[in-house]
């Protein structure tokens, strides 16, 4: 690794460690803070992520009747998921959190199918789709039965990487209410030894047929560094949200394994 790199890869790993020192408790965040892109297991193949997340200071007051007080909610999601062909790849999730009393709940379940369409992994654009269907507790949504279409774009520019992540999420009942949307987007630069540093943000933009009031709606900057410990692939950042509607501050953890 050349000097460069590694005042780079010290450079944000400093940074998350330091945000990570000099945030407050939290509150709970969805059971996946994460920008999808081409990544597919190899066909006949396992994989594990383990999904942590951990918000700062966040409030009190359910959401809706029966929700869960977001104050001080760890979530813990395991993903298992095995590659069908070159293109698709299979999951599942299991959703689980700890509240602010310590005690464990488990929130329900998600099956999820991703297609990449074929491209050179290197470098270029490349594009994909990831449907999510699942029951959730009322803790954690308002309709036990729900979806989620994630549209998935991206290209590499040398050591560059920009990619994109339109999804629409609904109940799967005509009285759930409108779907809604979100625009998450993630910038990364390699700098070197398996290490990306990257910033992503993740926008609410509200119903998917009057989409508005951003103001109103929850944005959150992360600061995030990948990287390969041979062991396993880690993912860890720290966001901080940018209006009143957001999480203060938001503690993410990502670690896969390969089988």
């Amino acid at each position: 690794m050349r000097a460069t790199d590694r005042a780079g890869a010290a450079f944000g790993s400093g940074l998350v460690v330091g945000l990570l020192l000099s945030a407050p408790a939290a509150r709970s965040a969805p059971e996946e803070i994460q920008i999808y892109l081409d990544d597919l297991t190899t066909p006949g193949r396992f994989g594990l992520d383990v999904h942590n997340n951990f918000v700062v200071r966040g409030s009190d007051t359910p959401d809706y009747a029966g929700a869960r007080p977001p104050d001080h909610v760890y979530r813990l999601t395991p993903e298992f998921y095995y590659g069908l062909t070159p293109s698709f790849e299979l999951g599942a999730y299991v959703l689980t959190a700890y509240d602010r009393d310590r005690a464990a709940h488990v929130d329900g379940a998600k099956l999820r199918l991703k297609y990449i369409a074929p491209h050179d992994a290197a470098r270029g654009a490349f594009w994909g789709l990831n449907l999510e269907v699942g029951k959730s507790d009322l803790a954690i949504a308002e309709r036990p039965w729900n979806y989620e279409l994630k549209g998935i774009v991206g290209e590499r520019i040398g050591k560059w990487l920009v990619a994109l992540n339109l999804n629409v999420d609904s109940a799967l009942s005509s009285r759930g209410g409108p779907a809604t949307i979100d625009l998450d987007a993630r910038l990364g630069y390699n700098v070197g030894h398996s290490t990306q540093i990257a910033l992503e943000t993740y926008d609410e933009l509200g119903a998917l047929s009057s989409p508005g009031g951003l103001h109103d709606r929850s944005h959150t900057l992360y600061v995030v560094v990948d990287t390969d410990l041979r062991v396993c692939d880690l993912s860890a950042g720290v966001g901080r949200g940018l209006t009143a509607a957001s999480d203060s501050w938001v503690i993410k953890a990502i670690v896969g394994f390969h089988f």
